[in-house]
């Protein structure tokens, strides 16, 4: 039987995201001395007395400039608590990933987590290589310069064997992907890559994409409507390309901004572009339930600009364009450097043509009809405004599960509200990757069952290859299904072991847990472990050791074996 109904080529699913190769790295930087110059970070975890020990010397490393705050924030759970970010430098060069995050009170450090080098790495900062000379490096190695607005940074990089690289680090935007591209700072190899882009007033009326009715926040300007909502604080706003593919890659590659004769617009407020619909309406449920649920504002918990971007090409280009542009027609994403002032766009894939399915024989619909696609992506700006979770290996994992843990709330939350007439579950994207033929089923992960999706739910069981940047959609399984598992109870299938869940009128409990968890505690080089003590300090504080929130979260994580 013949994979598609029509000769479209189509990727198979390691989740439904443009894959990077993560290219094994040995290479030792060598001190002026001639020593190789190696280290491991200090992991912390720490809450009291601890904290407070540890307090000192981060003030110390402060005051000696190796730590630099990054941002200081009111806690929007926690009346009177401050969270402060610190990434670690050595003399004037950030350690890429290094970074701490301090939870105060008037009473001095209550939490403090991270990863900190105690000692400096005893490098040499000075390049050999200048901005430009990477500029030009980047441009020999990719084929094209950095993202406009986005000039190379020198930082020292961590290996994975304990080595250090001074590296000039930079965006690149190539042939359907971002690059997180390190180039050497002395020789202009390149060290690293990996794909770091991020997958999956008026009030009008509009039909989505599954056929619909619902509300949208519109302008009203001469002549008509514009999708930009003047109702929520941050501006939020959906542009429409009609299929303009080039002028979509133009935009987000920072060639030139988006005009506002691309913002998508009608005559008389009753939408019918089902995209611009759904894009539209789904973005400001998501904002509401962020700000409803945790008290947070938007992307940045300051209303910073949300932007949107749908039918970026047509289904029909897929029969030529496909190669070049994937990621415009079986993803969806968040691009947190794109754009000609770096401020970042989401994007919405527009599916396939009636009649193809992929390799799993899934149709595929335009990705701004399902409001978990939708509340995922923006899940994804929210988790680069704060733990900024480097997408790749365990990090990267834990940044795709934080969309998806996001994204299954958003959607039981609006249900409740009666403004979505789709149920609520905890399967990703069923409403957009629905069956085809072959025997496929709806959706591309599942919280409550990933093997369904041939995901991992149990630590042991993790992806250590190099595909899709370590496997940030393959082991993400495990975290979602802690998720799960803390909320619904139930036994894990590798390990037998049962969790007593808080049950589903609950929820809330496990949500705010996670999502402080993930966004207050973590940073950038976080790992399962780090995940596990950062729900379990937010289950204590918002909770308690005694509640039964906090003995949900710790009984699902041992279940899915990580201790």
């Amino acid at each position: 039987m013949p994979i598609l109904s029509t000769p479209l080529r189509v990727p198979a699913r390691l989740g439904p995201l443009v894959l990077a190769l993560c290219l094994p790295l040995t290479a030792v930087l060598i001190a002026q001395d001639g020593r190789p110059v190696s280290g491991r970070p200090r992991l912390l975890a720490e809450a009291g007395a601890a904290a407070s020990a540890w307090e000192t010397r981060l003030e110390d490393m402060q005051h000696a400039g190796r730590l630099r705050l990054q941002s200081s924030r009111e806690d929007t759970m926690m009346p009177g608590r401050v969270v402060d970010r610190f990434d670690q430098y050595v003399g004037e060069v950030r350690i890429f990933g290094a970074q701490v995050v301090r939870h105060r009170s008037a009473a001095g450090a209550e939490s403090v987590f991270g990863e900190v080098y105690v000692d400096d790495p005893a490098i040499a900062t000075t390049p050999k290589l200048s901005a430009d000379d990477a500029t030009a490096r980047v441009t020999a190695i990719a084929g094209r310069g950095p993202i406009a607005g986005r000039a190379p940074e020198l930082v020292v990089l961590p290996m994975d064997d304990g080595s250090f690289r001074l590296t000039w680090f930079s965006h690149v935007f190539v042939r359907g992907d971002v690059l997180a591209l390190f180039v050497d700072a002395s020789t202009g190899d390149e060290v690293l890559r990996y794909s770091d882009l991020h997958r999956q007033s008026a009030v009008g009326t509009g039909t989505g994409v599954l056929g619909d009715r619902k509300k949208l926040a519109t302008r009203q300007v001469t002549g008509g409507f514009l999708a930009d909502d003047t109702l929520r604080p941050p501006s939020l706003i959906t542009y429409d390309l009609k299929g303009a593919y080039l002028r979509a890659i133009a935009i987000l590659d920072g060639d030139f901004p988006a005009a506002q004769s691309d913002v998508a617009s009608d005559t008389d407020n009753v939408w019918t572009e089902g995209a611009v619909v759904d894009a539209h309406a789904y973005v400001g449920y998501t904002y509401d339930y962020y700000f409803q649920r945790f008290g947070r504002r938007g992307l940045d918990n300051n209303n910073r600009a949300i932007r949107g971007l749908v039918n970026p090409a047509r289904p029909l280009d897929a029969l030529q364009v496909y190669d070049d542009f994937p990621f415009f027609f079986d993803n969806a994403g968040w691009c947190s450097v794109c754009g000609s002032d770096s401020q970042g766009y989401m994007y919405f894939g527009v599916g396939f043509p009636t009649g193809f399915v992929n390799f799993d024989g899934q149709r595929i619909a335009n990705h701004a009809g399902a409001f978990d696609v939708v509340a995922h992506e923006l899940s994804h700006a929210v988790t680069t405004y704060s733990g900024n979770l480097i997408y790749r290996n365990e990090s990267g994992a834990l940044n795709e599960a934080f969309s998806d843990i996001m994204a299954a709330g958003a959607e039981f939350y609006v249900a409740s509200s009666g403004r979505s007439a789709l149920a609520p579950d905890y399967l990703m994207g069923e409403d957009v990757y629905t069956v085809g033929d072959r025997g496929s089923q709806a959706g591309i992960r599942s919280l409550a069952n990933p093997a369904q999706f041939d995901q991992p739910d149990h630590y042991s069981q993790r992806y250590l290859g190099p595909f899709d940047n370590g496997g940030v959609h393959i082991n993400s399984g495990i975290a979602n299904h802690a998720f799960y598992l803390a909320i619904e109870g139930g036994t894990n299938r590798t390990s037998g072991l049962a969790v007593q869940g808080v049950g589903a009128a609950n929820r809330e409990q496990i949500e705010r847990v996670f999502y402080r968890g993930f966004t207050q505690f973590l940073t950038p080089s976080a790992t399962f472990a780090q995940a596990r003590q950062a729900t379990l300090r937010a289950a204590s504080e918002l909770f308690g050791d005694a509640s039964p929130a906090f003995r949900a979260v710790s009984q699902a994580w041992t279940a899915v074996g990580v201790n």
